[in-house]
């Protein structure tokens, strides 16, 4: 017969840590946490079985939500974490980016967006697409671990990149089907895919602009 769960005992599915109430020690990990963790990393570091973190967790988020804090936890890329609240991003954004150059470029932002609509997608792909060579920013979402090499293509051999789940991590998504549609705003994707065709494998010969590499 399995023992009573609870902040009072241990548990048969438990590992043997100090015990404590559950809400306030999942809150305790999640508060240095520099990622998100999955239910499992999370029962293991409490100490109570996972269908009890689980419950705890998403009674925490709404709880967060009905009390309207200035943040929220959210269960992105497969692991929960906190996160700025939308309506106080813009706060938190001027105080962490004052004096510093994290943005990212517009054109790196464009590059992206091309990545994550197109992928599996080449380097000369985006290129043809943005109308410019993309080397220089398309290592930096490399380095910034928002884009990642997904293999290579069957029919030319060039290396093929996708974003990564950092990224889905970074725009607050569990997965890429929650991007928003694309459709109401391009042109007919036939006459694009024919207007790319003859191009799509030949570089392009106007340099990226200065300083959008960074």
């Amino acid at each position: 017969m399995t023992e009573p769960t609870g902040p009072t005992g241990p548990t048969e599915e438990a590992l043997p840590v100090p015990v404590a109430a559950l809400r306030p020690s999942l809150e305790a990990v999640l508060m240095v946490a520099d990622q998100p963790l999955d239910q499992l990393a999370l029962a293991t570091a409490v100490g109570y079985p996972a269908p009890e973190v689980a419950e705890a967790l998403t009674a925490l988020a709404a709880e967060y939500d009905e009390q309207g804090r200035g943040f929220e936890l959210r269960n992105v890329a497969g692991g929960w974490r906190f996160y700025t609240r939308d309506e106080y991003a813009p706060v938190v954004e001027g105080f962490v980016l004052e004096g510093q150059q994290a943005r990212l470029t517009q054109a790196a932002l464009e590059t992206l967006a091309v990545v994550a609509y197109q992928q599996p997608v080449s380097r000369a792909r985006v290129s043809a697409v943005r109308g410019v060579n993309v080397d220089g920013v398309m290592r930096t979402l490399l380095n910034r671990g928002l884009v990642e090499e997904a293999g290579q293509d069957g029919e030319h051999g060039a290396t093929l990149y996708r974003t990564s789940s950092y990224f889905l991590e970074r725009i607050g998504i569990v997965s890429l089907d929650e991007l928003p549609e694309l459709a109401p705003h391009l042109p007919d994707l036939a006459e694009v895919e024919e207007e790319l065709s003859p191009t799509v494998l030949d570089e392009p010969t106007e340099p990226e602009e200065a300083g959008d590499d960074a």
